[in-house]
């Protein structure tokens, strides 16, 4: 399976670079029939767009999406499905300055090391411009796992050094943090414009909440269902850690704390997160992602150029201050993908009618 591809039985392949004519993906393994339409997708595509508010990057893109194939009369044909959406307001020049300097926190040196030459236009490949694409995908699959019963939701628990003391789930979508306790997202914000004026940046974590899954999803071994969403979500590029249900917690825990016992009712308590021994429960499934500071900051800082030399950089442009809030629809695609995947892998293997 090519690099730029993600699955088995349901497969995405993305293309195209930030400052490219535009990005993509195909999507391979979709069932026919399936009602979907561009407005479904462009919902979640303007989640994700940049310029939603003074949190996020200044450049201006539309994302309007357009479907090339796989669609006939607003149902899916069963033939790979292929969407796209342009470039239209890419600024190369504001990367001038770098094209023979590594930017810290970026991958240009290890791009370069890799292949030996490297696009230096906002990340090309490496860009946070590529999950657009997963967007795209994610929609499709979340509209079908919406006819299961599925319901998918991530948002922001901690920010710029903040955390959430209190979940509101109506309130996610109504502040610019994506965060869900409203005074908390009312701080993070504070935070984050007073970093935003320093030329610096923040992180965060993002948690997202499934529930509807059956019990009966993944695999013992080398296909667990924690395993593929950790490498799901820690393919996204500013993703730098992964745990599920009490996570990195579970090591400092008893075996009968952290035992999830159950009794005729079910289980008492969900520290696995919805899966055990690599397959579904059937509770809440329950993950946490570690997003890293945006790290094209106008802060000078120091690294070395094509020659060798130490040398000072600013990074120039426009970027996000902080990534969490735009990363949230990534996830829940991410998130949809796999799931889907898995839900046509356990079809395969008992049947069309399975739940």
């Amino acid at each position: 399976m090519s690099a730029n591809s993600f699955g088995r039985f349901l497969t995405i392949t993305t293309f195209g670079e930030s400052h490219g004519p535009a990005v993509g993906v195909i999507v391979d393994g979709l069932p026919p029939e399936l009602e979907i339409s561009e407005a479904e997708v462009q919902k979640e595509m303007d989640r994700r767009r940049p310029g939603q508010s003074d949190l996020t990057t200044p450049r201006k893109e539309a994302d309007r999406i357009a479907f090339l194939s796989g669609i006939f009369k607003g149902k899916t044909t069963g033939a790979p499905m292929a969407m796209m959406l342009r470039n239209t307001n890419t600024r190369s020049s504001d990367y001038g300055d770098i094209v023979d300097k590594f930017r810290p926190g970026h991958a240009d040196f290890t791009y370069l090391e890799k292949y030996g030459f490297r696009d230096w236009r906002g990340s090309g490949r490496a860009s946070g411009r590529e999950t657009a694409a997963r967007v795209a995908a994610g929609a499709v699959a979340r509209k079908w796992l919406s006819q299961q019963g599925v319901e998918i939701l991530a948002f922001v628990k901690a920010a710029a050094g903040i955390e959430c003391n209190s979940f509101d789930a109506d309130v996610i979508e109504k502040n610019p943090m994506r965060a869900c306790d409203p005074e908390a997202a009312e701080k993070m914000a504070v935070r984050v414009r007073e970093l935003m004026e320093e030329g610096d940046s923040a992180g965060g974590i993002i948690e997202c909440r499934v529930k509807g899954i059956p019990a009966g999803l993944g695999d013992p071994a080398f296909e667990k269902l924690e395993a593929n969403l950790g490498k799901a979500v820690l393919s996204i590029g500013a993703v730098r850690g992964f745990e599920v249900g009490a996570g990195f917690a579970a090591a400092g825990m008893k075996g009968s704390e952290h035992n999830d016992q159950m009794d005729a009712r079910g289980f008492s308590s969900n520290n696995a997160g919805g899966i055990v021994g690599g397959i579904s429960t059937g509770q809440e499934i329950i993950f946490r992602a570690a997003v890293k500071p945006t790290s094209s900051i106008s802060l000078p800082q120091t690294t070395r150029n094509l020659a060798g030399e130490t040398v000072e950089i600013r990074t120039e442009g426009r970027h996000d201050p902080i990534i969490c809030p735009r990363i949230v629809p990534v996830i829940e695609a991410m998130t949809a993908l796999v799931l889907m995947d898995h839900w046509m892998a356990q079809r395969a293997l008992a049947g069309v009618s399975w739940n």
